[in-house]
Formats: C-alpha cells, structure tokens, sequence
C-alpha cells in the first residue's frame, strides 16, 4: 500500500509523547510532543521537532532552556489539555492543565512534579526542517522513578502511547511487555 507522504509520520505511531515545558520571565508554557530523538551520547544531545507558531517554542527559544518530561497514564487527562490550552492566553499553561511543577535542579525550567522522568535541557541550536524547527538541547540534568533501572520496569510506570488516531490522545493501559 502506497502512504502519501503528509502521513509518513503515521508509519512511527504509536509514539510515546514527552511534555516539553519552558519558562522566561513570569510564564510557564508546555506542549506534548512526540518527534524527538537521543542524537548524541557525548555530549549529551537531544533533538525535538517543533511547530514554530507554538507559544511554547517560542518561550524556550527566549529562555534558551526546556525540560523534557514523561508522564505516566494516570496524567492522560492533563497531557490531553495541554493540547487543547493556548499557552499565549494563560500565565501558567502548566497550572492550568492540572500539573504542578518545581524549579528544574540545574536550568531554570519548570519540571513536572511526579513524572516518571525528567531532562532538564539547554538550548544549544535550532535549525529549520522543513515546516518544523529542530531544537537540539544538551541535557544538563538527568533523573528517573525508581522504576527504571537502565530500563523501564513497568511496575509502576505505564506510558501513555500515543497513536496519532484522529483527534485525541489515546493510551494503552498496561503495556505489553513479554518477560523473560
């Protein structure tokens, strides 16, 4: 069968969706997204496509940070709101989609209390990809549940997957995971 290519990003859902959280000044913005990838050990480097009209692009563009974060099933509902919330109309879209948040240990960001994980990031560039911009962020800190172990465990943490599937979040409860 022959995918157009407007769908071709269909072909990775389902998609595990990170919260990309910001802060400058006196606001606090966040996005879900789900294009991103590890492009370097050493330094330590990540990369997030992003819609550049996004309010929150554009608050970790002038903060020069973000936080990165994994929310488990049990924030479904808030991750949901964060997509329909416009960070431009709210001083804190964080708050206001039902998430609390703390100062990051290392970068001024807002990091989500009771994630499964968190990176807190420096912006180091950004490049435009076509109808997307590439944030390419160095971790400057690190930190996970006690449910991974080098791993995830899946004792505790059951991740949201996100499929794409016409206009909402959808989620697995309990993902399949085979144990040896």
């Amino acid at each position: 069968m022959k995918v157009e290519f407007s769908k071709l990003h269909r072909l990775f859902y389902p998609q595990v969706p990170l919260v990309l959280s910001a802060r400058h000044r006196d606001r606090v913005s966040a996005m879900p997204v789900v294009s991103y990838a590890s492009i370097s050990d050493k330094p330590p480097l990540l990369g997030v496509a992003c819609n550049p009209y996004a309010f929150t692009f554009r608050l970790a563009l002038k903060a020069r940070c973000f936080s990165l974060s994994l929310l488990d099933t049990s924030e479904l509902s808030c991750i949901e709101r964060l997509a329909t919330i416009s960070g431009a109309k709210v001083e804190d879209k964080l708050a206001e989609a039902g998430l609390r948040h703390t100062p990051g240990t290392k970068v001024d960001v807002p990091v989500i209390a009771g994630s499964a994980a968190t990176i807190e990031c420096s912006l180091l560039s950004k490049r435009k990809m076509g109808d997307h911009i590439l944030l390419v962020g160095r971790a400057e800190a690190c930190y996970a549940s006690e449910d991974f172990s080098d791993f995830w465990g899946f004792a505790r943490y059951r991740p949201i997957l996100y499929t794409g599937w016409k206009d909402g979040m959808t989620t697995y409860p309990r993902p399949s995971v085979r144990r040896r």
